[in-house]
């Protein structure tokens, strides 16, 4: 079973759930569509609207994990390589263990063939 690759915001307005980014101010929410919708103004082949946070139904950051080595990861993008994976554990000395590079500060990626991933898997984290 393949689970798709899939990381960020998203929002429900009324009927509708909308790819999503928070901000520009700490009570907005930015909507995207790629198809007209009211209320809506295009902005280079798709269409985006700014509402405040209250006026959504719900909004949910959505992003894929799984565990390598034992320990969990974030799922950031499949190619012909493998899957580039971040790791979300509490422990460099595992992380580098594993063959993680570190990328800044406490964050950890590295490229491994898919089926070296186990539980992959979509949460959703409700956001407050």
């Amino acid at each position: 079973m393949s689970v798709p690759i899939t990381n960020g915001f998203v929002a429900r307005l009324g009927e509708h759930t909308f790819p999503a980014a928070v901000g520009p101010e700490d009570d907005q929410v930015v909507l995207f569509s790629e198809e007209e919708r009211e209320g809506f103004e295009e902005a280079s082949g798709y269409w985006r609207r700014t509402v405040r946070r209250e006026e959504l139904e719900w909004l949910v950051l959505v992003r894929t994990v799984g565990a390598f080595g034992g320990e969990p990861c974030m799922v950031l993008d499949e190619d012909d390589s493998g899957l580039h994976i971040a790791y979300t554990g509490h422990s460099l000395v595992k992380a580098e263990a594993l063959g993680y590079w570190m990328v800044d500060h406490g964050a950890y990626e590295v490229i491994v063939p898919r089926e070296e991933v186990f539980s992959i898997r979509i949460e959703r984290i409700p956001v407050p």
